[in-house]
């Protein structure tokens, strides 16, 4: 597992690239109570992007952690988890608006807070979309990578404050050519009144070749029915 590339997404920050299948993200909190807002598209047709409930109902979870893989509107599989230190991601509760930040942090604005403005989630996505040739009409419900989420017997929602630590991973694998977009904004849910401040690194290496004995491929007889839908379509193209 050769390493080919690092950066770490500032507070507020967000980031968007072009990644190729067959490699490892591993996202590190560095520090306590992080949360990452991530999209996925697939990087030939971007009107192929990560389905939500597709993912949940296939794989019979309303969280993810390490065997889950990330499903496209398409049936494949878009990116595995392969390791995974906390054990919940959440991926039901959404991303910040504007409206929601400044009504739970007080208003900022770039004209007079400048880099110190609370950036919300929704609007983070849509910059990082519009650069990508998409829009918020392409916007769809995210994974927030290192939150949990838990709903009890009544349906109420319940944030774990003390889910992550410091220094806590999570490696997806890439399995087809991506667009990968994130968000490093507040759970929505998140009950803090302070804006969360936590920078996460996000590392790119070199992910060993998918095999029959692989982990996500088995872990449920749907993921194997997503990763044969994404082999074909490579076996179609040649690749």
């Amino acid at each position: 597992m050769n390493g080919t590339w690092n950066t770490i997404i500032r507070p507020g920050g967000k980031w968007s690239g072009l990644i190729s299948r067959g490699r490892l993200l591993r996202f590190t909190a560095l520090e306590a109570g992080a949360n990452v807002s991530l999209l996925l598209y697939q990087a030939k047709d971007l009107t192929e992007r990560y389905n939500m409930p597709d993912t949940l109902k296939a794989q019979y979870t309303a969280h993810l952690t390490k065997g889950n893989i990330l499903m496209s509107d398409n049936g494949r599989s878009l990116a595995s988890f392969v390791e995974d230190q906390l054990g919940w991601h959440d991926a039901i509760s959404g991303y910040t608006s504007r409206a929601a930040t400044d009504r739970k942090y007080g208003r900022t604005a770039y004209q007079e807070q400048r880099n110190e403005w609370y950036r919300s989630g929704e609007e983070n996505f849509a910059v990082e979309l519009i650069r990508n040739g998409l829009g918020v009409r392409d916007l769809v419900p995210p994974v927030n990578l290192f939150s949990k989420v838990s709903c009890d017997e009544q349906g109420r929602m319940h944030f774990s404050l003390a889910h992550c630590a410091a220094g806590a991973q999570v490696t997806l694998r890439t399995d087809m050519d991506v667009l990968l977009v994130l968000s490093n904004t507040p759970n929505p849910l998140d009950p803090s009144s302070e804006y969360p401040s936590v920078p996460v690194q996000l590392e790119v290496l070199t992910a060993d070749m998918v095999r029959e004995d692989d982990y996500c491929f088995n872990f449920r007889p749907e993921n194997r029915r997503a990763y044969e839908n994404t082999q074909q379509y490579y076996l179609l193209q040649g690749l």
